[in-house]
């Protein structure tokens, strides 16, 4: 029998041409749809909020370099007082550095335990797999100031609230990246251990950690410059740490903004040095794993 496919006309150069460019108007024609959706989105949203507000944007926009100015201008009056200021809130900032790194050490590992549950060919339990997703999913959606809000509800302010809320998120955020990672790894270590009789958790430190351990390392540094901004952010909340305290200097308002600006000064640095620092060794865990 022969076969039709034979006789059927092959397609010639300029009918996949058209083809092509038909596609191609499609595509644009639905990019075009979906930026004007958003667009339309954005236009309303923002006249809503602003019909919303106390004070109407364009109505106040010129004085959004007020509050700027006068902390500029009067830490410049008082900057023989910044160093003094700066060595008064250092054991605040101090305070905020423990909270970023207790929580990401915290989250770090159980993200690494929902990682390893949730990964194809890795998992324990596999039909448990859509269970511990989920668990990193909604540990990541919830923002860290939400937790913690409803922490300080239940505990009182300080630290306690602050670290828990950041953990969380962390673990969830990390579940999901390290998983990523994990789906990447060569399993064939992991068969060779089973084929001797190693149990489920000497597969995973022995046959699957050693092989994404920079990654995993890269990822946990990126995240604790997330979580010292973090941990700053929720001190306005009543989380302790640096934010705290510059929360109530700005509340004071005039009179006490060298005191912001020496608060100002001791976030900008810290978060400069912690990225350089974790800067250079993601690089050079990368470039180990790589090699």
């Amino acid at each position: 029998m022969i076969d039709a496919t034979l006789n059927a006309p092959q397609p010639t150069v300029g009918d996949i041409q058209t083809h092509y460019m038909a596609l191609t108007r499609q595509k644009r024609m639905y990019s075009g749809i979906a930026i004007a959706v958003f667009v339309l989105l954005m236009v309303s949203g923002f006249y809503v909020a602003d019909a919303r507000n106390a004070g109407g944007f364009w109505d106040g926009w010129h004085q959004i370099l007020d509050f700027p100015a006068g902390v500029l201008s009067e830490a410049w009056e008082k900057r023989a007082n910044l160093p003094g200021l700066m060595v008064k809130y250092l054991p605040a900032l101090i305070e905020t550095l423990n909270i970023a790194a207790v929580a990401t050490l915290i989250g770090v590992i159980f993200g690494l335990g929902l990682s390893l549950m949730s990964t194809r060919g890795l998992a324990k339990w596999p039909f448990l797999i859509p269970v511990f997703r989920r668990i990193s999913d909604i540990l990541r959606a919830i923002p860290e100031i939400v937790i913690a809000l409803v922490l300080i509800f239940m505990m009182g302010g300080g630290p306690v609230p602050a670290m828990v809320a950041i953990a969380l998120h962390t673990a969830g955020a990390m579940g999901k990246l390290y998983s990523e990672v994990n789906e990447n790894a060569d399993l064939k270590p992991v068969e060779g251990l089973a084929s001797v009789g190693a149990n489920w958790m000497q597969r995973m430190m022995l046959g699957v950690i050693p092989q994404v351990a920079p990654n995993y390392l890269s990822y946990a540094l990126l995240r604790l410059e997330i979580n010292i901004r973090a941990s700053a952010i929720l001190g306005f909340v009543g989380a302790g740490g640096i934010g705290y305290e510059l929360r109530n200097s700005m509340t004071w308002g005039q009179g006490r903004f060298d005191e912001a600006a020496a608060i100002f000064i001791l976030l900008f640095v810290t978060i400069v040095v912690v990225d350089q620092v974790s800067s250079h060794f993601r690089n050079r865990l990368i470039g180990t794993g790589g090699h």
